[in-house]
């Protein structure tokens, strides 16, 4: 299996983990009687704190992922893995560090970071569209 491979499905991964985790998040709340089962925003705008950041750090990762995803697929469709292959991994941590920072606080510090692994996957993948453009 490619880097590139490995990487497109752990993102898959890591989104499904997010989305699990926002899961039992949410049943906890309604196990406890907090909350009805219908009550939640998809936003999360109805959260204050971790949960709104867990919405929205899970929300993040489904926004970004077919930008990334849909290189990787065509590098990989195209035999030209060998081009994401390099970097792939770097995007994968980029990815769940920003989805952690996320989740850990959104003080402006933490923002600034997390905009900063973000331009780290932008970057990667822009690089990734002229080389493979190029060819």
């Amino acid at each position: 299996m490619t880097h590139t491979a490995f990487t497109l499905l752990a993102l898959v991964g890591w989104s499904i983990a997010l989305v699990m985790s926002l899961g039992i998040f949410r049943s906890m709340l309604v196990l406890r009687g907090n909350r009805k089962a219908n009550s939640f925003s998809a936003s999360g705008e109805d959260f204050d704190g971790f949960g709104k950041r867990l919405t929205r750090a899970h929300a993040n990762c489904y926004e970004c992922l077919p930008l990334i995803a849909i290189v990787m697929l065509y590098a990989i469709a195209t035999g030209q893995a060998v081009i994401t292959d390099g970097l792939a991994f770097v995007v994968l941590g980029a990815r769940i560090a920003q989805s952690i920072t996320h989740i850990i606080s959104t003080s402006h510090v933490f923002v600034l970071i997390r905009f900063g692994f973000f331009l780290v996957q932008l970057l990667v993948v822009l690089y990734w569209l002229t080389q493979l453009i190029s060819i």
